[in-house]
């Protein structure tokens, strides 16, 4: 009986001592894991070093790194899986986007739950280690009408990166300038990728000397071929232009053209009479032209032989003023009525261009931009000076070949009076607002324009 009471305590001890220690084991907890560093790092891909410390009492069933441009990245963002086990894990994460910021996180899973480890940021570069600019060669400019041309070109190399944009940048050149001093640049652009391209250049003005290169643009920077110059062809007035005449009072037949709403005379006003037959006074002496205060003309160089065919006579204010120079029906245009044409015509920038002769005929510079597509056929007659004290008493005539010059009706001053001009050198016609005035006592070309 005592050892039946003797085992049995035994037995009780043992169940006691049992169920004592299955209560005092300790219960599993998330596991601890950190973010140490991130290198590596490329415009598409990252490595990651995460690090589980503690285990939380039971055994790790995955770990990795999870990603996003958001701040606290999870799981459910993008991640990668390296297997289980505590210690140091390495990850390399692909597929990102050059140039942005990232937040990373390293993550452990066990019985427990997740645990993610402390945040780290890094931004992916913006091109490959050893990329370079693009290179590429401008294509020979073909096609060159009047107002277009084609040109393109040839990616040879994209630098290790992928082209994101190119084209072809075109300027209008009016001296030998280089580019930083060129006009307004315009850009036709062929979008992103590789390879040739080709464009239409359009909108170029007649007889315009023209300035071309291509270009690529990858992450590193912009490469540009080399620079082509080519020269529009000089337009022809339009095919339909249909001319009309007038004659002055000392039989001097003249071209007209309609424009717009107005009809102008389409030669310079050469006559020797006012239209009530009264005659002109041929001044040629400067010191006796600058000291009138009445109506004189002259002609350029004072040749009538040489220059009155093509030119017509010069001026001064005072036989404009008069309002019988023109033939019967016709009158010196004023400031508003050149203006109307201006307008007409597109504006100063262009309306030059529009009214100018064509070829170097009479214009002295290949560079005039004329396409007398009005009819207009304006000329190159240049003008008088007055004797000022600056030694054009001795040179009393100027600009012959690269400038004309018209009188308007509309006085500016006591002195002065608005008048118009087209140049060599680019295809604007000024508004009275932007022109500096002239004296009276200049000699200038005449226009008429009809009533």
């Amino acid at each position: 009986m005592k050892r039946l009471f003797k085992n049995s305590v035994i037995v009780i001890l043992l169940f006691g001592t049992a169920i004592y220690l299955h209560s005092c084991k300790k219960e599993a907890t998330p596991p601890v894991v950190k973010t140490t560093t991130v290198s590596e790092i490329t415009k598409t891909t990252a490595s990651i070093i995460g690090n589980v410390t503690d285990d939380g009492g039971t055994e790790i069933i995955e770990t990795g790194i999870c990603w996003s441009t958001s701040l606290n990245p999870t799981v459910s963002s993008n991640k990668t899986s390296k297997g289980k086990g505590t210690g140091l894990f390495i990850s390399s994460i692909t597929g990102l986007t050059a140039n942005t910021r990232y937040y990373v996180r390293a993550y452990a899973i066990n019985s427990a739950g997740i645990s993610y480890g402390n945040q780290i940021s890094f931004m992916t570069t913006l091109f490959n280690e050893g990329s370079t600019v693009p290179t590429l060669i401008t294509a020979e400019v073909t096609s060159i009408t009047s107002v277009g041309a084609v040109s393109g070109g040839t990616i040879i190399n994209d630098g290790g990166e992928d082209i994101i944009d190119k084209g072809i940048m075109c300027t209008r050149i009016t001296e030998d300038y280089d580019w930083d001093y060129d006009e307004e640049v315009t850009i036709y652009r062929n979008g992103p990728g590789s390879g040739s391209f080709v464009n239409n250049l359009s909108g170029l003005t007649p007889g315009t000397t023209y300035s071309v290169k291509a270009f690529a643009v990858n992450a590193v920077g912009t490469a540009f071929g080399s620079t082509l110059r080519f020269t529009t062809d000089f337009g022809e007035p339009q095919p339909d232009l249909t001319y009309g005449s007038v004659s002055d009072i000392d039989g001097n037949d003249y071209k007209t053209i309609q424009i717009g709403t107005q009809e102008w005379m389409a030669e310079n006003l050469q006559t020797t009479k006012y239209n009530d037959g009264n005659s002109i006074p041929n001044v040629p002496d400067i010191i006796e032209w600058s000291n009138l205060s009445t109506g004189a003309y002259c002609w350029y160089n004072n040749d009538d032989a040489a220059y009155k065919a093509a030119y017509g006579a010069l001026y001064n204010w005072f036989a404009v003023n008069t309002d019988k120079l023109c033939p019967t029906n016709w009158h010196i245009p004023s400031d508003e009525e050149w203006t109307v044409l201006i307008t007409y015509l597109g504006g100063e920038s262009i309306a030059g261009g529009k009214l100018m002769e064509t070829g170097t005929t009479h214009w002295l510079h290949p560079d005039h931009k004329a396409t007398n597509i009005t009819g207009f056929t304006g000329l190159p007659g240049g003008f008088r000076y007055t004797d000022d004290g600056f030694g054009h008493a001795d040179y009393p005539f100027d600009a012959l070949g690269f400038w004309g010059f018209w009188w308007s009706a509309s006085e500016y001053s006591n002195i002065d009076a608005w008048i118009f001009y087209i140049s060599f050198y680019d295809s604007s016609l000024p508004a009275s607002s932007d022109l500096t005035t002239i004296i009276k006592n200049g000699g200038m070309s005449v226009r008429c324009v009809k009533d």
